[in-house]
């Protein structure tokens, strides 16, 4: 389908030098949004890698409950920060080559449930000791 100038997005990536686009155009801009997605993978992976501190380390230390169900939650959000930095790296190569390629990737969506299925399960662990008083 055309769009209003009658130029097709893909007859403009059949033009365009993949390795050196112009400023300006889409595979240049697919390539600018990707490096953000992968730096939000890194910001989300930090933040959980932080909270595993606070969570396995400090909170214990704040609290007058047993140390080990914190010091579990902190491991089980360090392991989901380093999960998000290793899947984001590696989503990333996956869609530059599909760029280069000039096709779609589409992400896991097995990935991304799973781990939506442990932050949600520690979030609710860390809700349940806080309502508990431990």
């Amino acid at each position: 389908m055309a769009d209003g100038g009658g130029r097709r997005p893909e007859d403009e990536l059949a033009r365009v030098d993949l390795e050196h686009p112009e400023p300006g155009s889409a595979v240049r801009r697919t390539y600018l949004a990707s490096e953000r997605t992968y730096l939000a993978w890194w910001r989300s992976g930090l933040a959980a890698l932080a909270l595993a501190v606070g969570v396995g380390r400090l909170v214990p230390e704040l609290t007058s409950g047993p140390e080990w169900p914190w010091a579990v939650l902190g491991a089980g959000f360090g392991l989901l920060g380093v999960l998000a930095v290793v899947y984001g790296y590696w989503r990333q190569r996956q869609v530059t080559r599909a760029i280069v390629e000039q096709r779609f990737e589409p992400v896991d969506a097995r990935v991304v449930t799973a781990m939506t299925a442990v932050a949600a399960a520690l979030g609710v662990a860390v809700v349940v000791l806080i309502a508990v008083g431990v």
